[in-house]
């Protein structure tokens, strides 16, 4: 009989400094008699920071060794807060900074989305080779793996694909004999490699989606995300009040709310987990005792309203430049070319002659877009717009979240509203 195993995620707000890290320590000291793989997200912002280093040296800006100083005296911070001099922590990541090193020392030979790739996902292996060692130094029996060894995808970099066959062959033959000698499993979310050792990542945030992909191989009993909030919320309390926690969803409700942009949850994480039953919980870090968020297949459709916010939108108008109308050649042109420029559409509506949508705020991307477009197409840009997206709405909320703003793009379906909404300053008589 296969032995049961857990899976959890510890993101990067709860091993943000030394405290953060000696607490989920402690989470995990309490539980050394199960097994448990745990996927690490990098520090703090430190993919950020990364994502800063890696702009500044494919623009060649001067001041790229500044930026990896930053990342580099956070991580060296955390040990030294956690290890006495001399341990051999400090080698293990300071070759990891080597590769950096390597990375800015020449010329960018390759495109911007391989780069990023071999640089950005150093952050997590920075972030696992601290924690794995310090679960080592107070006693815990720890493996730490690289999921470059364990997570086969293809080549298209900074959105992956899984290649399932490959991955469950080797999450098999690599981690069962570690949780078989009785140790902990940490490994690396967000990243992957191609089967010619290239590194990959699995898309922003996507170290959610490496635990799902994990629990899937690996037949688990649950997988648990460990958050700084309580469980799943209706709206994030940071810009709302009177929030909520829910008790219960079920996949279908987590699945759309991971669509419309709820950042609790990666958007691919319920689907392997779904494919095998196992139920997802959500639970707070910083108190393990309170009862999180149950996702699971055997939960009532019964919800109050939950919204969700996406801020830095972008609308775009686009016209056929000869009044033909939008028919299917256009739209599969368009499809394509959004898809080619991974320019994400959240929301869209087409009329006769004109096809509008609402897209993250990514100037380059856009840029490039309206360069494709022009000989055949109209482009006009609005920026600085909000998306909200009401689940299970009511009348009421919606006339309080759109108080101060004027609707420029609206769809309502049996159970949601969307609406594409911008400030605008109330007439005051002078």
């Amino acid at each position: 009989m296969k032995k049961q195993t857990n899976v959890f995620k510890f993101g990067g707000a709860s091993i943000k400094d030394v405290d953060g890290i000696k607490n989920v320590a402690g989470i995990l000291a309490s539980r050394q008699e199960e097994r448990i793989v745990i996927v690490i997200s990098a520090s703090g912002k430190t993919t950020n920071h990364l994502e800063d280093v890696m702009n500044a040296y494919f623009n060649k800006q001067a001041d790229v060794r500044e930026k990896i100083e930053v990342v580099r005296r956070h991580h060296f911070g955390l040990i030294d807060g956690l290890f006495e001099p001399g341990d051999e922590v400090y080698a293990l990541v300071n070759d990891l900074f080597v590769e950096i090193d390597w990375i800015v020392e020449e010329e960018p030979k390759h495109d911007y989305d391989y780069i990023y790739d071999q640089m950005v996902s150093v952050g997590e292996l920075l972030s696992t080779r601290i924690v794995a060692s310090y679960l080592n130094k107070i006693g815990i029996p720890t493996a730490w793996v690289d999921a470059r060894d364990i997570i086969r995808t293809d080549a298209t970099y900074r959105e992956s694909q899984i290649l399932w066959e490959d991955t469950e062959r080797l999450v098999e033959t690599t981690l069962t004999p570690l949780l078989d000698a009785g140790k902990f499993v940490i490994t690396q979310g967000f990243i992957g490699s191609t089967d010619d050792n290239q590194t990959t990542t699995l898309g922003r945030e996507g170290s959610d989606f490496t635990a799902a992909i994990l629990s899937y191989c690996l037949d688990a009993v649950k997988m648990i995300i460990w958050k700084d909030v309580e469980g799943v919320l209706t709206a994030d309390p940071r810009l709302f009040k009177n929030v909520q926690k829910l008790s219960r969803l079920s996949y279908k409700e987590a699945i759309e709310m991971t669509y419309y942009g709820a950042s609790v949850i990666h958007p691919k994480t319920i689907k392997p987990l779904q494919n095998k039953n196992i139920p997802l919980y959500v639970q707070s870090f910083i108190d393990p005792t309170i009862e999180g968020t149950y996702i699971g297949p055997d939960v009532d459709d019964h919800y109050p309203p939950i919204v969700v916010l996406e801020r830095n939108q972008t609308l775009l108008h686009i016209a056929t430049r000869d009044f033909s109308f939008v028919v299917e050649h256009h739209m599969a042109y368009l499809f394509k070319t959004f898809a080619e420029l991974r320019i994400f559409i959240n929301m869209m509506r087409n009329t006769a002659i004109s096809f509008t949508v609402c897209v993250p705020d990514l100037p380059e991307k856009i840029e490039k877009l309206k360069a494709i477009l022009d000989k055949e197409y109209s482009v006009t840009v609005e920026n600085d717009m909000e998306l909200i997206t009401i689940r299970h709405y009511q009348e009421e909320v919606l006339k309080s979240l759109t108080k101060g703003k004027i609707v420029l793009l609206e769809e309502r379906l049996r159970n949601t509203v969307q609406m594409v909404v911008k400030n605008i300053p109330l007439i005051e008589r002078i």
